[in-house]
């Protein structure tokens, strides 16, 4: 997908990214894609913090993905800085047609530029399709993780 745009999400595109978020078998249950005080308050402080950035993918004006990527310091590699991805999405009738390579070629891209020493992400367990997709990336599923809803 050669005419897509990755660029840092503005206060304009929030409704298109919660739309994302909630066009989701997952997210369906967990989010919704009205903007209320909580998304403003938590948009506000992604685009305030420097080790933080809510990225779109923009094709012919349309907001059609997202993901948020984060910086984390931390001591062991060294020192060096991780790249975590969160919250990828692409608008249902996009999927399967490689938006979602060109979305993490170029946060790959963005964490190799940073210095980071590698990059992370979850997925939920079921998501099997999105497990190969990662592998087929070079992401090798090395850990366990767990969550703690609160």
């Amino acid at each position: 997908m050669t005419d897509v745009i990755l660029r840092e999400a503005v206060r304009a595109d929030l409704p298109a990214v919660l739309a994302l978020l909630a066009d989701d078998v997952l997210g369906k249950a967990r989010d919704i894609a009205e903007v209320d005080e909580a998304y403003e308050r938590a948009f506000a402080d992604i685009t305030a913090d420097p080790r933080n950035q809510q990225v779109v993918a923009e094709r012919a004006g349309e907001v059609v993905g997202c993901f948020q990527l984060t910086y984390l310091p931390g001591l062991g590699r060294h020192g060096a800085e991780r790249a975590l991805v969160e919250g990828v999405r692409i608008r249902s009738d996009l999927r399967g047609q490689g938006l979602g390579r060109t979305m993490m070629t170029w946060a790959i891209d963005q964490a190799r530029r940073r210095g980071c020493a590698l990059v992370q992400l979850t997925t939920d367990k079921s998501r099997t399709e999105a497990h190969r997709f990662y592998q087929r990336l070079g992401f090798v599923a090395s850990h366990e993780g767990m969550k703690l809803t609160l």
